[in-house]
């Protein structure tokens, strides 16, 4: 892996709560919210062909079952995005974030190669119009951000996490300027969204991150077992093409406003 690529200090050993003993009763629901998971993916696999023809409602709407199906309760508050070109952009914490950033607005995702061999989140993202970025070749980055200005240009909106990589949610890192030059060249605004977990009670919670040496087996196990799981998504006001100079600016007009300050401390804990 390139020595340039943008690193979290999370880890699940340091940073991800450890679940309670899974009770022997949880188990059969936690296998049966996870058959659910599976099936809406299938479903939506089978339906990728007709995908252009299907109402964006009904592409949220399906995208927040899969997370209702995992056993998290979803919270959306904020604006609508607006249509046309549009860059999404979030923090990144969860496998749970793509469905709940596609609620938002379905988009076309911005995602590592690596994907590709997600078991059947994987043909569903290629078959889906995903634009995979090889983090593994700075000299490709050029042309990965064309392609996204190209798609934005055809009045498609483009989801993207900046951080370029997960982070357990305590702490976030900063947002990377490359993908914003998309955004600038084609004259789009951008859409700043805020996604954090919550238990029942009120508390942030780490459970649902996928961080670090982390297997997705073991995230997608936590999540299912997890009680009183809550996503909160907020959608914050679009940031205008016109009104930032450079994509410096405008990665730091769209970065959460608290995400940055505890991010040094975070790393020296966990370090």
């Amino acid at each position: 892996m390139s020595a340039w690529l943008p690193t979290a200090p999370c880890t699940p050993q340091a940073c991800v709560e450890a679940p309670a003993a899974v009770r022997a009763r949880t188990v059969p629901r936690a296998v049966l919210r996870l058959t659910a998971v599976l099936l809406l993916l299938l479903a939506g696999l089978a339906l990728t062909p007709v995908g252009g023809r299907i109402p964006a409602s009904l592409v949220r709407r399906w995208c927040r079952w899969i997370v209702r199906a995992a056993g998290v309760r979803v919270r959306i508050t904020g604006a609508a995005a607006p249509t046309g070109g549009l860059l999404l952009v979030a923090n990144h914490i969860s496998w749970l974030d793509i469905p709940l950033l596609a609620a938002v607005r379905p988009a076309r995702m911005l995602a590592k190669t690596e994907v590709r061999r997600w078991p059947v989140a994987g043909a569903l993202a290629a078959r889906g119009g995903t634009l995979f970025i090889d983090r593994d070749r700075l000299r490709a980055l050029p042309g990965t951000v064309a392609r996204i200005s190209g798609a934005l240009r055809e009045g498609a909106a483009v989801a993207a996490f900046p951080e370029g990589s997960t982070w357990c949610g305590r702490a976030q890192g900063t947002f990377r300027r490359a993908v914003f030059q998309a955004a600038l060249d084609a004259g789009v605004p951008v859409q700043p969204v805020r996604i954090g977990y919550r238990l029942s009670d009120g508390t942030a919670t780490t459970a649902p991150a996928y961080v670090g040496d982390d297997t997705l087996l073991a995230s997608l196990w936590r999540v299912a077992t997890a009680h009183g799981l809550i996503a909160e998504v907020e959608v914050r006001a679009p940031v205008p093409p016109d009104g930032t100079p450079d994509r410096r600016t405008l990665a730091r007009a769209a970065q959460p406003p608290d995400a940055t300050a505890p991010a040094w401390t975070h790393t020296v804990l966990v370090a």
